[in-house]
């Protein structure tokens, strides 16, 4: 293999890696809003909402100025994907619920965490 073909060749390998790590991933999120309330600081009830929140990834839900580690509760799914809520933190613990895409739940329902799919 000549210098030339051997340069050639390196430099499209080169180009074919640059244009691989410049085209971004398919990011999944689920459509729509989540809504919780959670009690903050002060001892006022308050309402949190994630829009559009991704896919597959464990969601701990935290309003703000809430006391770290404190509990949500009625958990409304307003997206278009299902919505297992957790009592643990980290999507962890036998303790979860299965919301459907439009579903809410209770004011009593409590949750720590959350996951779409």
């Amino acid at each position: 293999m000549s210098a030339r073909s051997l340069t050639a060749t390196l430099g499209a390998a080169c180009s074919a890696v640059v244009l691989l790590l410049a085209v971004p991933g398919s990011a999944s999120a689920a459509s729509g809003q989540f809504r919780y309330t959670y009690t903050t600081a002060e001892g006022y009830e308050a309402v949190g909402f994630l829009n559009h929140p991704p896919s597959g990834q464990c969601i701990n839900l935290q309003g703000p100025a809430s006391e770290p580690g404190s509990v949500s509760r009625a958990p409304r799914n307003r997206t278009d994907a299902t919505a297992t809520v957790f009592l643990d933190a980290d999507c962890e613990g036998g303790t979860y619920y299965v919301l459907p895409p439009g579903a809410g739940a209770g004011d009593r329902l409590l949750m720590r965490s959350v996951v779409f799919s």
